[in-house]
């Protein structure tokens, strides 16, 4: 039960603090930071959170029942925008593709280069 409180507690104040400063970042997210500030900053210990959240992953999947509703219920909407929404989805996927792929070989082109740093050192 302390779990849920602790978990509820937080969606709350991170819904309180979004409505705060003018919503540009989503209520759920900032519960979301916060609690896992407290978990790192061991406030709150992980066993006491971990029942609940097992719990809640388990039943997911009725958390989307009113969205699956929705898709049907707004189905023409959609069919009349379903260009612009194929179309958003393949550019956003590539340009996340792109940007992840060029981060990945920065952070590991560095790395490269700091251990041949570190192994010049040593010699």
């Amino acid at each position: 039960m302390a779990g849920l409180f602790y978990i509820l507690f937080f969606w709350l104040t991170g819904n309180a603090l979004s409505l705060l400063t003018g919503g540009y970042v989503s209520g759920n997210i900032i519960g979301m930071i916060l609690l896992f500030a407290v978990l790192c900053l061991k406030w709150v210990r992980a066993e006491t959170v971990r029942p609940a959240a097992r719990f809640l992953l388990g039943a997911m999947a009725l958390f989307f029942v009113p969205y699956g509703v929705g898709l049907m219920d707004s189905y023409q909407v959609i069919l009349e925008n379903l260009w612009a929404i194929v179309v958003s989805g393949i550019v956003s996927t590539i340009l996340v593709l792109i940007i992840s792929g060029k981060t990945f070989q920065s952070l590991n082109r560095r790395a490269r280069l700091r251990h041949l740093k570190h192994l010049r050192h040593d010699a």
